[in-house]
């Protein structure tokens, strides 16, 4: 395990529209955890010393009572609020706005909060150990680079429905090229081209699950990124402000580099009600094996 310090950064803000409420307080351990316990179980034990979560002002009260409160006794937790009118000077909220500003804007929610590397990811996602490891390890080279963790597709589908996955292009350098989003694969790792064409994916393949390693100087990429994209977009009601775009453009503009690590472990996530019962056997047998003790 690393001394290097560095940030478990958790995007909690979001609601489950498919899975329909709150996943991110869903209860899925044999004593009533939540995802995020493993989460930061998984990354205290890789190394990580502090935690950030960025929620909504909204559920502050339940996410403290749920989750906040037992997870400050073993770390260092602070809290990053994404709200609607979280703008730079000069831009207000549309009065037809209701979707968050997405994932980039939630990372830079953190900067006053943020000090040391960190690593972002989701709350409703389960890692696995590796992926957590592996992000410490590199940011403790200190090189000033990104990172993002893939994961083999064969590892991250689902038999309850289709998925979307950023399919991962990697150079001979296993440094990230770019991410092509393809939706509706499913669990035989297809699927179909507008004209009708099915494709089938290798289940090899990486994929992106949207967990990254960065260095604080993001922050001022991603407001630099942000004020463009609000002079552009502010008025288009649904549009989003995505972290892997913003990322995906400082690597063309040789900016960055963003380098992939892959983790063999098999993720797990809550799209669909039905992946519930299927993350919470897998939690059980995991926990009987005693791979979280003294969760």
């Amino acid at each position: 395990m690393s001394n290097f310090p560095t940030t478990l950064v958790v995007m909690a803000a979001g609601m489950g529209s498919r899975f329909g409420g709150l996943k991110q307080l869903e209860p899925v351990g044999t004593n009533n955890e939540v995802l995020l316990d493993y989460s930061v179980y998984d990354a205290m034990k890789a190394g990580f010393n502090k935690v950030t979560f960025v929620i909504k002002k909204e559920i502050e009260h339940d996410f403290r009572e749920l989750v906040g409160k037992r997870i400050e006794k073993k770390i260092d937790v602070s809290y990053a609020f994404q709200e609607l009118d979280k703008l730079p000077s000069g831009f207000s909220v549309p009065e037809d706005r209701i979707k968050p500003w997405g994932t980039g804007h939630a990372i830079l929610c953190c900067k006053d909060i943020v000090d040391q590397p960190f690593t972002a990811l989701n709350a409703d996602d389960f890692y696995g150990p590796s992926a957590y490891k592996q992000i410490n390890n590199f940011l403790s080279q200190q090189n000033g680079e990104y990172c993002m963790v893939g994961y083999r597709l064969k590892n991250t589908i689902t038999e309850n429905g289709t998925v979307a996955r950023g399919v991962c292009k990697i150079d001979e350098n296993n440094n990230l090229v770019e991410i092509d989003e393809i939706t509706n694969i499913t669990a035989k790792c297809t699927y179909e081209q507008e004209n009708g064409n099915i494709i089938t994916l290798d289940p090899e393949t990486v994929v992106s699950m949207n967990i990254w390693g960065f260095n604080t100087d993001l922050f001022d990429y991603l407001e630099e990124g942000f004020q463009r994209f609000l002079k552009e977009k502010i008025n288009v009601p649904k549009s989003e402000y995505y972290l892997p775009v913003q990322i995906d453009e400082l690597i063309k503009n040789n900016i960055k580099t963003a380098k992939v690590l892959v983790a063999e472990d098999k993720w797990y996530g809550m799209t669909y009600k039905e992946d519930k019962p299927v993350l919470k056997a897998a939690i059980a047998e995991m926990t009987k094996q005693g791979k979280y003790d003294g969760i």
